[in-house]
């Protein structure tokens, strides 16, 4: 595989392509404009090499004209994926720095993705097994990084792609065991009857309509050098039925996602532990199952969150807040420097932002700004959110302290906001990441981003946890 970008009316290749540019006679310009290719970012073009290298297939993936680490993440990344049914491939992009050894790498290995668990068949090609970076054997160091990247990332898409009938909450939770103990994270699980004595009531109350029931996991890594504590906060409904409050069945087929913040956390911390952040981050996964039954929460319901303050629930598929809540009050235990929580929130995300950009927002506009700069830097789009003062009113209750929905449908996904701003503790930094839409696609692949779970967040979530260490945030 190699680069090439516009030229005229055509391509030429980039650094990288030189040796095979030499054996194709220095005619391989020619005969990838002859093909049509234009050298945008992303266009893969094939062509058999006839003999002139040992490989048999030769793709010439386009970088444009002044590529981002983002362009070249994502033009390896759908190199790779095109190159499926393909058993070993070497990658010769440019790699002139560290950091672009870590872009090609991690493009290429989130690429080579494909979630084949339930598979019976032989009707789909396999994804690449082998990747050979052309790269100096110095950098070794870029590539681990980009390894480690890419499994906290694979490791999302896996749960957030596994069926809820064989991902029910406690089935969550001892992934997350899998995972503490493969990583040297501590953990603490509470289960249905520690939830309901410690006064979970968000949690318990969304979980009660299930057979399965919910469970609370504490996550934490810890570092001899750190003198900052980070907490994420993660969404973890392994299914979303919307409860009594049920949702249509054009928009529940796919609420096997609505864990993706759970998962993101879980992710995110793998990835800290193994890289050694120097900070001490702890995360909470607040998981339940939102099922219609006779022992279900009901729409006019009261529960009491962790802490005492009490919520009115007027909407059963507004649950997400309500596990959240109660793991945000928890987390003023840990004396965190910052807090950060990530949901599968509103489907208003997707209305304001569209599938592929999180809404970021946060109680404090430094923050905020800071988070957002860490989405980008990891190359995850995102977008500061306001969270205007008056939205609050709308969540008002006759009977307990809040609602949890507003009676005004305008901005769903900052009155969600505004909703969890409530349980934050005093004097804490907390930003808020709505990722309903990024966490799951739809739609058809692009660059290294497969069809159904992406994984969305977990690289910004161990961004933060670096920069907090830094002291940038």
């Amino acid at each position: 595989m190699i680069g090439v970008a516009p030229a005229g009316t055509g391509v030429a290749p980039v650094a990288g392509s030189e040796d095979l540019d030499r054996a194709l006679d220095g005619r391989l310009a020619e005969a990838l404009t002859a093909l049509g290719a234009t050298g945008k970012v992303g266009e893969v073009t094939k062509l058999p090499a006839l003999g002139a290298v040992t490989a048999t297939v030769i793709a010439a993936v386009g970088l444009g004209e002044s590529p981002s680490a983002e362009d070249v993440r994502r033009a390896a990344g759908a190199a790779v994926r095109s190159l499926a049914g393909t058993a070993r491939v070497a990658v010769a992009l440019p790699t002139a720095s560290a950091a672009d050894v870590e872009n090609v790498a991690l493009g290429a290995l989130l690429g080579a993705y494909s979630f084949d668990t339930y598979r019976t068949g032989d009707d789909h090609k396999a994804p690449v097994q082998e990747i050979r970076l052309v790269a100096a054997a110095s950098e070794e160091a870029a590539v681990e990084r980009a390894r480690i990247l890419a499994d906290s990332v694979k490791l999302v898409r896996d749960l957030v792609n596994t069926p809820p009938s064989h991902l029910a909450p406690e089935g969550l939770a001892a992934e997350a065991a899998r995972v503490a103990a493969d990583t040297g994270l501590t953990i603490e699980v509470l289960d249905e009857k520690a939830l309901a004595e410690g006064g979970y009531g968000g949690i318990t109350g969304v979980g009660q309509g299930s057979v399965n029931p919910p469970r609370l996991v504490r996550l934490a890594h810890t570092h001899p050098e750190a003198s900052r504590t980070l907490v994420l906060v993660g969404k973890g409904i392994t299914f979303d039925s919307g409860g009594l409050s049920l949702k249509p069945s054009e928009a529940m087929d796919w609420m096997k996602s609505d864990m993706g913040g759970a998962g993101a956390v879980l992710g995110a911390l793998a990835a800290i532990a193994r890289l050694g952040v120097k900070a001490n981050v702890v995360g909470y996964m607040a998981i339940a199952e939102n099922m219609p039954s006779g022992t279900a929460q009901r729409p006019s319901d009261v529960l009491r969150i962790y802490g005492g303050k009490t919520v009115e629930v007027l909407n059963t598929d507004a649950e997400g807040r309500l596990v959240l809540a109660d793991a945000i009050v928890r987390a003023g235990e840990d004396s965190p420097d910052l807090l950060v929580d990530i949901a599968t929130l509103t489907g208003a995300q997707l209305v304001a932002l569209g599938t592929r950009t999180t809404g970021v927002m946060a109680n404090d506009d430094d923050v905020r700004a800071k988070v957002v700069a860490a989405a980008d830097r990891a190359g995850e789009p995102s977008w500061g959110m306001p969270l205007p003062p008056e939205l609050r009113k709308g969540l008002d209750s006759t009977v307990a302290d809040i609602a949890n929905i507003s009676g005004d449908r305008w901005g769903g996904m900052l009155v969600a906001g505004t909703f969890l701003r409530e349980f934050v503790p005093n004097g804490v930094r907390w930003a808020h990441l709505d990722i309903a839409g990024p966490a799951f696609n739809k739609a058809e692949p692009y660059g290294y981003t497969p069809k159904g779970g992406t994984g969305a967040a977990a690289r910004t979530l161990v961004q933060i946890a670096e920069d907090l260490a830094e002291g940038v945030l």
